[in-house]
């Protein structure tokens, strides 16, 4: 007898104990309660995934239970906001147990890791959509923004650009000789949560890349009203990226592909000094509107674009 939609969030999703000081109440009853600590504000951010437009049918479970946590968690990180709870709403064509183990699975051990509790949701029937609302709370008027980059601010980033973009090549079929990692990269990404915090009093604007360094420092420019030049040689690419370019002649890629789940942020010189974390310089922002590439000494102008739904 298949479970109730009652049953199925008994089973699979309430195993977890409340570790979050600001939750005040869980799963069951018709709200969770929540407390913000005197001096912090609420971060909120939602993100929908959705079958053959976010993930490939047939995707591991465990994994798509990782990343579509990691993804929101990858938002808060963005505004340097620590992580308290989250909610979580699936649309399933059906219930297969199987299934919802190996994704409650990877979704509670991605929260475990950073105290993040899941304190509600709901559940439905239809195409596979998953839904997770983030929350977490930042020093009140701290909080990293798009909005704030300012002309001679240096552009740095965390960790590596484009190896989640040659994951997804690989899944739609290229070869690539060591492709273990960019898969990793490209089906578990790990949120900046650390960084973000450490950037705080420090950066100026930051964003999360989640659809392309292009697009997303974009939006920086375009909140900020400034424009950007990036540095070809100063993109910290992977043997396997640099590779996958002199294979294909497709040096756009990393710039264009999304799902890294980095950190993009803007830092005045005078507070350069002061960075704590790990993090490549990559260009600089500039008061002359549009996004820049510096390719080996030639500047060429290069499009904004990252993925958008609708277009």
């Amino acid at each position: 007898m298949p479970l109730s939609e009652f049953a199925l969030i008994q089973r699979f999703f309430t195993q977890q104990r409340i570790k979050n000081p600001s939750t005040h109440l869980g799963i069951g009853d018709d709200c969770a309660l929540l407390s913000i600590p005197e001096g912090f504000e609420l971060a909120v951010t939602t993100d929908t995934m959705v079958e053959n437009v976010h993930f490939f049918a047939g995707t591991d479970p465990e994994l798509l239970g990782h990343k579509l946590l990691a993804v929101n968690l990858s938002d808060l990180a963005a505004m340097g906001a620590k992580p308290v709870s989250v909610t979580l709403a699936l649309t399933l064509p059906k219930v297969d147990e199987n299934w919802l183990t190996a994704f409650a699975n990877g979704f509670l051990k991605l929260a475990e890791r950073h105290s993040v509790d899941l304190i509600g949701g709901d559940t439905t029937s239809g195409p596979l959509t998953l839904t997770v609302q983030a929350m977490g709370i930042v020093p009140k008027d701290q909080a990293l923004r798009r909005s704030a980059a300012q002309p001679g601010d240096f552009i740095y980033m965390t960790g590596f650009l484009g190896d989640a973009g040659l994951g997804l090549k690989i899944k739609q079929g290229y070869i690539c000789a060591d492709s273990e990692a960019a898969l990793t990269r490209f089906n578990r990404p790990e949120p900046q949560i650390e960084a973000g915090q450490a950037l705080l009093g420090i950066a100026n604007a930051c964003i999360d890349l989640s659809d392309g360094l292009a697009g997303d420092l974009g939006h920086i420019l375009e909140q900020s009203r400034v424009g950007a030049c990036l540095d070809w040689d100063a993109l910290p690419l992977s043997k396997a990226v640099l590779d996958y370019i002199n294979d294909t002649g497709d040096w756009s890629m990393p710039l264009t592909a999304g799902d890294d789940y980095e950190l993009c942020f803007t830092v005045s010189p005078e507070q350069a000094a002061q960075l704590t974390i790990a993090a490549t310089k990559i260009g600089i922002i500039e008061s002359q509107p549009g996004l820049r590439l510096n390719k080996s000494g030639h500047i060429q102008p290069l499009e904004v674009k990252g993925f958008e739904h609708f277009s």
